[in-house]
């Protein structure tokens, strides 16, 4: 039992610690407010459309994807975002619905999906996850461009709030990540079919991928840098009911409903997940909201503070419930 509960605190205690030093350095004037308004810009608009190409471009390609599993993940995550959109309606202040709202669907699977899956269930653990990688981060990412976009501005007729959103999620420089590492998992087949002499010439030259991988591996360390370094333990107060909202439905709601809906389907003979796949639910369903929700919320004119204190909050209690799903799931013999 022990060892569960420390590796699922190792899962999650770098993430803590970052942002803490993030709030060290504010606190003792290496970070000024315009160095953390230039890092929020790199990182929204540089760092992380890097990492979503070079996670999605290692990709060997989308013929792996097994049906259920896919209909069940989108049903999963759409049914999230309807409970996203129940927060946002009960949240008076416009710049904190699209926060609640992409805090429920949004887990941080993108960081820490992979390894966790991986001290879950080993290779299987891994495979699993990197199939849901294919799709559900363009899924997260479209659906959060929406969620910030829907309850910000001045439109209150349908028809421009409707452009708004398209050209926020048009614009939007993660999503251009998504789809330039799609696109190039679709033509990468394309590449084996050239005669051997070039793709061995194009091989030698490897410091394209070598930089893009490179500005990836900044990406996670500098984000969270520049949470910490914007997070304000003066603005809990205020702030505690949303918290609470936000905290329930990021680590109650989803994982009930992706994890327990799995494992009812199962005991119905619906579904037929083995561990592997499970271990990726938990690493989709019951980790902390995704880092970058914090950085893309104060980009797209929304309350930065209270997505980096979702952050925080779902981070810091995301290792009970990774535990707590584990022990679960292990004793109804899940994994």
């Amino acid at each position: 039992m022990l060892d569960l509960f420390v590796f699922a605190l190792n899962a999650v205690m770098p993430i803590i610690l970052l942002i803490a030093l993030g709030y060290v350095l504010k606190k003792n004037g290496l970070f000024t407010k315009e160095f953390l308004k230039v890092g929020n810009k790199t990182v929204f608009r540089v760092l992380l459309p890097v990492l979503l190409f070079t996670n999605l471009a290692k990709m060997d390609g989308f013929s792996v994807l097994r049906g259920d599993l896919v209909i069940y993940v989108v049903l999963a995550i759409a049914l999230l975002f309807i409970i996203g959109l129940i927060l946002a309606y009960i949240t008076p202040d416009k710049r904190q619905k699209g926060v609640l709202h992409q805090c429920v669907f949004r887990s941080n699977f993108a960081l820490i999906g992979v390894p966790l899956a991986q001290l879950i269930a080993g290779d299987s653990g891994v495979q699993s996850a990197a199939v849901l990688s294919t799709f559900t981060i363009p899924i997260f990412n479209i659906s959060a461009v929406i969620a910030l976009s829907a309850y910000t501005g001045n439109q209150t007729a349908a028809g421009p709030k409707i452009k708004k959103i398209l050209r926020d999620i048009a614009h939007n420089p993660l999503l251009w990540g998504v789809l330039a590492g799609v696109l190039y998992v679709f033509i990468k087949p394309f590449f084996a079919m050239l005669p051997a002499t070039v793709t061995d010439f194009c091989s030698k030259f490897t410091f394209l991928w070598t930089a893009l991988d490179y500005l990836a591996k900044a990406s996670t360390p500098v984000s969270l840098l520049v949470l910490g370094g914007q997070f304000e333990l003066s603005h809990i107060k205020g702030l505690r009911k949303q918290i609470l909202l936000g905290v329930s439905g990021r680590l109650l709601f989803a994982p009930v409903l992706g994890i327990g809906s799995a494992v009812l389907l199962q005991y119905l003979g619906i579904l037929h997940f083995d561990s592997g796949i499970y271990a990726a639910l938990i690493a989709l369903f019951a980790t902390p909201v995704a880092v970058a929700s914090a950085i893309m919320a104060e980009e797209m004119d929304n309350d930065g503070s209270l997505a980096g204190q979702l952050v925080v909050w779902t981070t810091l209690l995301s290792s009970v419930v990774i535990f707590l799903a584990i022990v679960l799931l292990r004793g109804l013999g899940m994994l």
